[in-house]
């Protein structure tokens, strides 16, 4: 089966075949985004939800921008990367220079441990609430970005169709930013 996931922009961090040894042992980090349309008051107007393939499973799954954090990258950077890596280099992410995350998610192999679920993996998450500003054109395996109001955000279908629970990501980035009413 052919990979539909992105290609590592730093192959010597890890080999397919030691990540996956790893991802096997340890917990990976990750960083977390939800892309953010706000007004001049920095109320979020709009969130952005990925379309994407994925690798394992050849469905295509609705997810928030996520990805790894390198050895020896800045957690601000490895939020910077992943950003453009999903939703390309003009999105001009508003990034913090100490971003603090609203919520640390931790993703089990085995369903039922927790709501958060990944199966390849053990995995630690830093989530944020990141305002964009430019134009957005997702990349690579993100197939798409849909801007939704925080009200249709909110709608049970969808945030049970995100991916390996982060619905649950979701509704908690809207409730810490205020959006919920």
């Amino acid at each position: 089966m052919s990979s539909l996931r992105t290609p590592d922009p730093n192959p010597g961090w890890l080999s397919e075949f030691a990540l996956e040894e790893t991802r096997s042992r340890v917990p990976i980090l990750y960083v977390e985004a939800v892309p953010a349309r706000v007004d001049a008051a920095g109320q979020i107007e709009h969130v952005g939800v990925l379309l994407r393939g994925a690798a394992e499973t050849g469905q295509i799954i609705r997810t928030l921008v996520s990805g790894r954090v390198f050895h020896g990258e800045s957690i601000r950077d490895a939020l910077e990367r992943n950003i453009e890596k999903d939703l390309g280099p003009a999105a001009f992410p508003r990034l913090p220079v100490s971003p603090v995350p609203f919520t640390v998610a931790e993703y089990f192999p085995l369903p039922g441990i927790s709501p958060l679920h990944d199966p390849r993996q053990h995995a630690v998450a830093l989530v944020y609430v990141v305002p964009v500003t430019g134009e957005c054109d997702p990349r690579q395996d993100a197939l798409e970005l849909t801007w939704l109001t925080p009200k249709e955000a909110l709608d049970p279908g969808l945030l049970a169709d995100l991916e390996g629970g982060r619905g649950q990501l979701l509704k908690q980035a809207l409730a810490w930013s205020g959006a919920l009413i």
